[in-house]
């Protein structure tokens, strides 16, 4: 698979944190002490060059690495070498530290879409941003069972239903959900044969029952039926034992996708980076199940012992937007990096995609991680972000009424406030554009059966939909 240089923070609570630290922290503190010197203290250059304009980087990233350059030096162009001086986890850090810095000088000269009034200009359109639903607290997913009918989970933990123009109360009986830090009702989803057996998916936090640890959470599915205003038959999809629950309120995950009647969903570490690695826990992982709970036989780790079954895989550290190509059905995610390195991922059987030995991104208070972005045996991510934009909800678009946008994947920005659309082709991201910003925090997209674009916003707390300017 292919890397390719991207521009862009993080999550729930800790995205706006993440993202406000741009060019601060330990690693700023490391550039004023070993570079500020030559390079100057806004990057702009002095003794030195520029760092800030990567054009003039003629050897780096050509005939030699950031690391290379760095550790060994160059007599020609007066690089000191800072082989005694600098860790290799530090060095990379730097190089972190640069392209956040980078970043934010070019958001500074360029705007990052075109924008008169209300209407926007991008990918060949005309647009404007239309509410369609307000009135929500915190939702964090939409599911359309037709153009007027929607299902809307709210972080909270309820279930709305939206027809013709009206939002219901909550619906009554529906899972207690734990919602507290990044946890929450996350995921809400109908069975590709919804008309037929009537099922509803919910992922969310919960403790087990009679928990000897009531602050203990983790990632939990069911699924249920709606008679009226009342979720009834429930049966537990997946839970795990209550030794895999954590006080820790991050990295839950979850999206679901159905194909060929399994159900693929995601969970992130929960905040311990290792466990990514290890196939006897399933957190750090996507997993794969029927759509009634059964593990399937061809896992790729079913047969081995100690392996945790559901595992599809592996070394994912928070995915929070998963979707199948509609053409191909090849299954795409994004996945939260941490100060950089969010990621867009082909997701493929068995496969390692590294975290937390390799990563595009370092700690949010600047220390490094690892000096590493590649291993043998672990996937590269077909576009990383670093900065991030605390990439959230994605959904390939199938409707008719922006048709050269048709098959394109719309992914959302939670710090950054931006909907990004990517042209892919297999293992490959042909194209990338921002095509907004501004509007609010893109939890999740959605391509509406009546051809529109849906975007699910927190702060504010609402449903929108992209709409032909006149």
């Amino acid at each position: 698979m292919k890397v390719f240089f991207s521009c862009l923070i993080f999550l729930s609570a800790l995205t706006a944190y993440g993202q406000n630290r741009i060019g601060t922290g330990a690693v700023e503190k490391l550039y004023q002490q070993n570079c500020m010197s030559c390079h100057g203290p806004a990057l702009g250059g002095g003794l030195g060059g520029s760092l800030l304009d990567k054009s003039a980087w003629e050897e780096v990233g050509q005939t030699v690495s950031f690391l290379e350059y760095v550790r060994e030096g160059n007599a020609d162009t007066g690089m000191p070498s800072f082989k005694d001086a600098l860790s290799n986890k530090e060095i990379r850090s730097l190089e972190i530290y640069i392209d956040e810095m980078i970043q934010k000088a070019d958001r500074e000269e360029t705007p990052v879409v075109q924008k008169t009034g209300t209407v926007y200009e991008a990918g060949g359109y005309r647009f404007e941003v239309e509410t369609m639903i307000e009135g929500l607290d915190t939702p964090w997913s939409v599911y359309f069972l037709s153009p007027r009918h929607a299902l809307i989970a709210e972080k909270p933990g309820d279930l709305r239903i939206w027809q013709e123009g009206r939002l219901s109360p909550p619906i009554r009986g529906t899972p207690k959900v734990l919602a507290k830090g990044q946890g929450g009702l996350l995921e809400v989803a109908a069975h590709p044969n919804y008309e037929e057996n009537g099922w509803i998916y919910l992922g969310f936090s919960a403790a087990p029952e009679a928990a000897q640890d009531p602050d203990s959470y983790m990632t939990k599915v069911v699924r249920g039926r709606l008679d009226g205003d009342r979720w009834v038959d429930e049966e537990v999809i997946f839970e795990v034992p209550e030794s895999f629950h954590s006080p820790r309120g991050v990295h839950f995950g979850t999206r679901f996708v159905f194909q060929d009647g399994y159900l693929f969903f995601s969970i992130g570490d929960r905040g311990v980076q290792n466990e990514a690695q290890e196939l006897s826990s399933p957190n750090g992982k996507i997993h794969r199940i029927h759509d009634d709970g059964r593990i399937p036989r061809d896992n790729p780790f079913a047969d081995k012992k100690g392996a945790y079954k559901s595992i599809w895989t592996y070394g994912n550290r928070n995915p929070q937007g998963m979707d199948a190509h509609p053409v191909t059905g090849a299954i795409y995610s994004t996945e939260h990096g941490p100060r950089g390195g969010d990621e867009t991922n082909l997701i493929e059987k068995g496969l390692n995609y590294g975290w937390p030995v390799i990563t595009h991104g370092m700690n949010y208070s600047g220390t490094p991680i690892t000096d590493k972005t590649a291993a043998p045996g672990m996937e590269q991510p077909l576009l990383h972000w670093t900065p991030s934009i605390a990439v959230c909800g994605i959904d390939f678009y199938e409707g008719d009424v922006f048709p050269d946008w048709k098959h394109d994947l719309f992914v959302g920005g939670l710090a950054s406030q931006e909907l990004h659309r990517l042209q892919i082709d297999g293992d490959e991201v042909t194209a990338h554009e921002i095509i907004l910003k501004g509007e609010g925090r893109v939890r999740d997209v959605a391509s509406g059966p009546d051809g529109y674009l849906y975007l699910v916003l927190n702060r504010p707390d609402k449903i929108v939909r992209l709409v032909p300017a006149p």
